[in-house]
């Protein structure tokens, strides 16, 4: 992939040699470092894994470990460049960042002993056993369960487990007491061996956060690229769900044309024997679904995807339909009905569970397992082993062992080393705002710990203990916004009769922002997506804190619940409701470039704070100056690849993008993929447009594609030619001709049909003797009139509309019908937009509507 994430020699040496993989080729994990990489002293052991980054060891009998932890699966790196030597009394190892020092043949490492010192232009510091973080930036939680925003139980603040990033430059990660995998084709728990040790790693970056977590990833683990259906809206609810309403449900997502891709049935797919075993249950309740495999298999043909939900902790019950079956392959005794015991740490129990219950339900039609663990913490026969961190695990490496898609469970949080088995289920999380507000800083800070993709109750689960009831549309509305721009984008709620997010109940302002959530998410899935495999690459997540980009200046850190979305996108979340009609807040927007406010349609500049105001059909994303987009256009599913790509090229300067393609769902996409380079070059008043020839290669892969360019925030050109031939401009879109949409500025150019191997260039040409700055609001001025002026009509049927405001309200369509005319249109507008107020008062109209009218437009301000 033609992105410049690390050092291209690295990159190539690690593409080459295999090193994609989290396993080695026979299965199991690379435990041991390269002997070049390893310095021995006595009862210590030293490994230099990167520059940045030592194995310390010691242990009171002088023996190693070269086994895979819970938390260090890879060892075996490329040797970095380092020296070793002694020096009165004590080794010294130094690398290109670090010099470590150890007093020989001291033993077990203290703050006399040991220390590692960090030196760099910018910055320098000397680490010892024993000093603690001052500035660390956190990481995650197991679930926000019961919380409202990260308060638990209406008491209890949760508190966020410490990240691997710290404003003091450096991170300890103490492995001592990690578990260990054995070496079988399935790797399992094992615990250590008993002998006092100590087993650190040791983290020095300054605030290089992205090398840092890159180099974290290299012996914990990449983060797996998700199934490109997982980034579409999902649909989820604790329902008693039957067959027969299931497809009432699909179909209107397909009358209603709301986009979705995946179906989430709650706990009522199985039969429940009493009230005290409420949870567990492997066999379909046939009341609901009297044929589960014609029922999945109606649910495919809707190009949709399914997952269960799973309460294991009760075990396997005599009145479960694989109860024999299941007893049968475990030798279990079946003389007194008793129940089979929930093992997670029972290899041939939990095989057993996949092979006879579980791995059949999949061959069915199930895509994936959610798993809701929330019973006891530790394993029964294994107590230092983590229910939730080895559930997520056997259930990932199962479906990546034996299963023919990419691998994908649904779960909470279990701790450093989870990174590996995505992704994150976060729990019943009260409504209301304060959840909401909270989410954001949440997600972000999970980034920290490479856990990349936590999915929300978006809406909130239930309302506990707060008494209300029902959905309070605009928050709801802004949570879906929220949401949209969120790792992963599902609607979920208690069952209650009162919580019904599905879009069509909705209605007015709320029902726009809510439709509008779900088709912009599919809108801009070929840049998520793009960012998730970057993600893969280099262990930067797509929702992302602002200091990973701009670590140096200190908003970066005090505006922590704004975030990077991808490379080229940043969210300010709206976390209160509004007031007289908008949402008012600060945003900082980074200094180095200036941003463009999509909703608005106003080019901002960077390096600074400023207050902004959004209505309930607005949402603060800020796209990077120049930045290219790839995008879809109408697609309500992502199971298939369209065929078609949207290019968007923002306002504001050069710019570069990238557009990544693979099979979707295969587990080969290590190495099978593709991408497409896209520039944007300005000159003098000249745009140049390169869709470069598409490289790399995948099973399926289209040799041709439909591309559409759209410049986003453009003046009206003059002359546009494709591959050196002119293009006619056409006031009504015909599919071959570039025309112009006059509500957003935007020229949209349609290409036909190409290979994908070949290079195209588009030239637009602007006037050389005329300009306008179209990116200054235009776009929020035009929305806001027109929703005022036609609200208006329905307030007074026989109103007369001044022709000042008529003039100011038709410009978008005057722009597109007269071409010619651009730059006098729009000053018309520019002079006559403030004298709207007096105008209205003028108008024949009640003094009750004059001031609606004007309270409307003050609103859209």
């Amino acid at each position: 992939m033609n992105i410049p994430y690390r050092s291209t020699a690295v990159l190539l040496f690690l593409l080459l040699s295999g090193f994609v993989f989290t396993q080695s080729a026979n299965g199991q994990y690379n435990g041991k470092a390269d002997p070049k990489a390893v310095i021995q002293s006595g009862q210590a052991r030293f490994t230099v894994l990167t520059s940045r980054v030592i194995r310390l060891e010691w242990d009171s009998t002088g023996s190693v470990n070269d086994q895979a932890s819970f938390v260090a699966i890879n060892r075996k790196l490329p040797v970095p460049a380092f020296k070793q030597s002694q020096q009165n009394g004590w080794l010294v190892i130094s690398t290109a960042d670090l010099e470590l020092r150890y007093q020989l043949q001291s033993g077990k490492f203290n703050d006399q002993n040991l220390q590692i010192t960090y030196n760099h232009p910018d910055r320098n510091f000397t680490w010892k056993p024993g000093l603690k973080q001052t500035g660390n930036l956190k990481g995650t939680y197991r679930t926000l369960d019961r919380c409202e925003g990260d308060v638990r139980d209406n008491k209890d603040k949760i508190q966020l487990e410490d990240g691997l990033l710290s404003r003091d430059g450096w991170h300890l990660i103490d492995d001592s007491k990690s578990l260990l995998f054995d070496n079988s084709d399935w790797p399992w728990a094992t615990t250590r061996p008993e002998s006092a040790h100590q087993d650190w790693y040791f983290m020095g970056y300054g605030n290089n956060y992205k090398q840092a977590l890159y180099d974290y990833s290299l012996f914990a683990g990449k983060v797996p690229l998700p199934p490109r259906y997982a980034f579409g809206y999902w649909w989820s609810r604790y329902w008693s769900y039957s067959d027969n309403e299931v497809r009432d449900l699909v179909n209107n997502f397909e009358k209603f044309a709301v986009p979705l891709d995946v179906l989430v049935i709650d706990m009522d797919w199985h039969f429940i024997v009493n009230e005290h075993l409420p949870w567990t249950g492997y066999s379909w309740n046939k009341r609901l679904f009297p044929d589960p495999g014609k029922s999945l298999s109606w649910i495919q043909s809707r190009q949709l995807k399914t997952t269960l939900n799973l309460h294991p902790a009760d075990g396997v019950i005599p009145q479960e339909e694989k109860y024999g079956a299941m007893a049968k392959a475990l030798n279990f005794d079946t003389s007194k009905l008793a129940t089979i015991p929930f093992e997670a740490s029972n290899k041939k129990f939990m095989r057993t569970l996949f092979d006879t219950i579980l791995q059949p339900m999949e061959k069915m039609g199930v895509d994936f397992w959610w798993l809701d663990w929330q019973q006891w913490a530790m394993d029964k026969k294994m107590p230092s082993l983590s229910n939730t961190w080895w559930l997520n695990h056997t259930f990932f490496t199962n479906a990546e062992k034996y299963g023919n898609k990419r691998p994908l469970i649904y779960h909470r949080w279990g701790g450093l080393g989870n990174h590996r088995y995505q992704i994150g289920f976060s729990g019943d999380a009260i409504i209301s705002w304060k959840s909401l507000d909270y989410q954001p800083y949440f997600t972000n800070c999970a980034s920290n710990v490479l856990y990349s993709y936590w999915s929300h109750d978006i809406g909130g689960h239930y309302h506990e203990y707060t008494g209300l009831t029902g959905i309070d549309p605009e928050m709801y509305a802004r949570w879906m916004q929220y949401g949209a721009l969120s790792p992963i984008f599902r609607s979920h709620s208690t069952k209650d009769a009162s919580l019904n997010k599905e879009v069509w109940n909705f209605k007015g302002d709320a029902y726009d922002a809510l439709i509008n959530s779900i088709n912009f998410r599919y809108q801009i899935s070929p840049y998520i997506y793009t960012m998730a495999r970057k993600n893969y690459d280099s262990s930067i997540a797509i929702c992302r804190p602002l200091y990973y980009d701009y670590a140096s200046q200190e908003e970066a850190y005090t505006f922590n619940k704004q975030y990077m979305f991808g490379d080229d996108m940043l969210v300010a979340p709206i976390g209160a409701p509004m007031k007289e009609g908008v949402s008012r807040l600060n945003v900082w927007l980074p200094g180095g470039n200036n941003w463009y406010e999509w909703n608005t349609g106003t080019m901002l500049s960077g390096g600074q704070t400023l207050e902004r105001s959004f209505t309930l059909a607005e949402y603060p994303l800020y796209v990077k100056a120049g930045a290219i987009i790839p995008m879809y256009n109408d697609v309500k599913n992502l199971e298939k690849d369209p065929g078609k790509l949207t290019i968007g090229v923002f306002p504001g300067g050069n710019g570069k993008g990238v557009f990544y393609e693979d099979a979707g769902n295969d587990k080969n996409y290590a190495r099978e993929y593709a991408s497409t380079q896209l520039e944007s070059n300005w000159k003098d008043r000249t745009q140049r447009i390169v869709i470069n020839p598409r490289k790399g290669a995948y099973k399926g892969m289209p040799a041709s594609r439909t591309y559409t360019v759209q410049l986003i925030g453009a003046e009206m050109p003059q002359s546009i030619t494709v591959n050196g031939k002119p293009v006619k401009y056409t006031q009504i879109p015909n599919g071959k001709d570039w025309h112009y949409e006059g509500k957003t500025f935007t020229v949209i150019i349609p290409l036909s049909s190409s290979l994908c191997s070949a290079r195209q260039e588009l030239v637009i040409q602007y006037s050389k003797t005329d300009s306008i700055n179209v990116n200054t609001g235009l776009v929020k001025q035009f929305r806001e009139l027109t929703k005022a002026t036609t609200g208006l009509k329905f307030r007074d049927g026989q109103l007369l509309l001044p022709e000042l405001i008529g003039n100011c309200e038709e410009t978008n369509l005057k722009l597109q019908y007269e071409p010619a005319k651009f730059y006098e249109y729009l000053r018309y507008f520019a002079t006559n937009y403030p004298a709207i107020p007096d105008a209205i008062r003028k108008a024949r109209i009640s003094n009750e509507n004059k001031e609606w009218y004007i309270n409307q437009l003050k609103a859209g301000k």
